[in-house]
């Protein structure tokens, strides 16, 4: 095993992104497994290149860590969507590219939809206490009408869509693909979590979002 000499450990300290990241990384790890309340700092900081009292130094508490990591969770969502660059796509790419990030980051990243999951049980009292979060899906929220806008205008997608019902839709299909998982595999078999599958299911939500922002004939 390797060991972290003290030079290694001040240069790493040295650069507090680093640090703050790292820490981040193993926090959302570990309160996605455990929970806020089953998550211990020690726990944290033995699986992190730092310590518990640089833990506290940088995110003051375990809450205002569990908050950060919640909101790095829903960063990384709204990066993934930011670097499609939907605004140069016609409406409907855009939406479909739109539908399969979404389906896809999901299914790639379990636990972002475990820490909502938890904090659902929460009844999102920590995260209504964060203005990041709010203000990071204000902005996917202002994108989606900028797509349905344009599509309506170009006569692609049918008037009077609601944006939030229609994030809202992309999301339920996303996210039980993954915390509903254990459950329908344990009722049903995992044949609908294989591959093949996935992809398949991938193309239907794709297709049903498609289908139902379409002019009604």
């Amino acid at each position: 095993m390797t060991m972290t000499t003290d030079t290694d450990r001040r240069g790493w300290t040295q650069n507090p992104d680093a640090v703050k990241e790292d820490i981040l990384s193993v926090a959302l790890s570990e309160f996605a497994a455990n929970g806020l309340s089953g998550t211990r700092v020690d726990t944290i900081a033995s699986r992190t290149r730092t310590s518990k009292r640089m833990i506290y130094y940088y995110f003051g508490d375990k809450l205002g860590l569990y908050t950060r990591a919640l909101e790095a969770a829903y960063l990384k969502v709204r990066e993934g969507e930011a670097k499609l660059d939907l605004d140069h796509l016609p409406p409907r790419e855009a939406l479909a590219r739109l539908v399969a990030f979404t389906f896809d980051h999901h299914r790639k990243n379990p636990d972002f939809i475990r820490m909502v999951m938890i904090e659902n049980i929460h009844d999102a009292k920590h995260l209504a206490t964060s203005q990041v979060i709010r203000d990071m899906n204000v902005a996917a929220i202002e994108k989606l009408t900028g797509i349905c806008r344009r599509g309506h205008e170009e006569g692609v997608f049918r008037a009077g869509l609601d944006p939030v019902a229609l994030h809202w839709q992309i999301s339920a299909i996303s996210f039980f693909n993954v915390s509903n998982r254990p459950t329908f595999s344990a009722i049903f078999g995992a044949g609908l979590f294989e591959e093949e599958a996935q992809q398949q299911i991938r193309q239907q939500t794709v297709d049903t979002i498609l289908a139902q922002v379409a002019p009604q004939s």
